[in-house]
């Protein structure tokens, strides 16, 4: 099997191929891939190919690989991905007892939104379960679907969602207007603060990708388009440690005292009781 890759697609790819036996390629962008990520690919047994250009260029290698040569492409091209995807929509209605009011969640190569609104209308369809307001969020410098165009160098620190040309733009398009929702961009700044937040009171460590769908929902909440009241659902499956950087780097260091009670007491400004 072969992948084009931000990095979480690639570190599933893998495992789910060591699983069962298979070789996985995978190609990402050079330099550009969160440590974390690519060590879950490594550690799999992955053959790694980094690419000298962005994300889209590595998909559309990917593609012509696949069209051309005996290997099957698993990106969300592949409809067998979005139909195994849109199961995340049953488990939330089976949780909930029926589909929440709006879903948030971050939009890079639009394969989530797409899966989630299709699983939707099939637990609808059958049970009755009601349909959300799909909102995605695109971060500011890398929201062709929220410009309409195509961006050549997609730049953000959201790396899962650093992507130009999304594979399934119009399936986003058909999930949100279908769903009365809407695609919007999140700067970097937001970003991260939602990504603070998150962890500061929620306890929930998230890479700055999934953070997006939090920064997403207030801003469209503050815009007065998500009433009070309303049961929301935000997407926030990229774990932390797939892209550390940045809790590192916006964290304190760490104090050096001798090897004391006294020590360690002054400096988390103890006193008996």
């Amino acid at each position: 099997m072969i992948c084009a890759s931000t990095g979480n697609t690639s570190a599933s790819a893998a495992a789910y191929a060591a699983r069962a036996g298979l070789t996985c390629a995978v190609l990402v962008p050079n330099g550009k891939i969160a440590l974390g990520k690519l060590a879950q690919a490594l550690v799999h047994g992955a053959r790694l190919l980094q690419l000298d250009g962005s994300f889209d260029d590595c998909l559309r290698v990917a593609r012509d690989l696949a069209d051309t040569f005996p290997v099957t492409l698993v990106n969300s091209v592949n409809p067998f991905r979005l139909e195994g995807q849109k199961t995340a929509a049953f488990e939330i209605v089976e949780d909930l007892g029926s589909a929440p009011d709006v879903h948030c969640l971050p939009v890079g190569n639009a394969g989530n939104i797409t899966a989630y609104w299709r699983g939707y209308v099939e637990e609808d369809t059958r049970d009755g379960a009601g349909r959300p307001r799909m909102h995605g969020f695109q971060a500011a410098g890398a929201a062709p679907i929220v410009r309409g165009s195509v961006v050549t160098r997609p730049q953000t620190i959201a790396t899962a969602i650093r992507i130009g040309n999304p594979a399934s733009w119009d399936f986003a398009l058909q999930a949100r207007d279908a769903s009365g929702g809407g695609i919007d961009a999140v700067t970097d700044r937001q970003i991260l603060s939602a990504y603070r937040l998150l962890a500061h009171r929620e306890g929930v460590f998230v890479e700055p990708s999934s953070a997006a769908s939090v920064a997403g929902l207030l801003q469209t909440r503050a815009a007065g388009l998500i009433e009070a009241g309303e049961r929301v659902v935000c997407t926030v499956t990229g774990n932390g440690l797939k892209d550390p950087e940045w809790a590192i780097s916006g964290a304190a260091k760490p104090v050096t005292i001798p090897a004391t009670v006294a020590a360690a007491a002054a400096a988390l400004d103890l006193q008996r009781s």
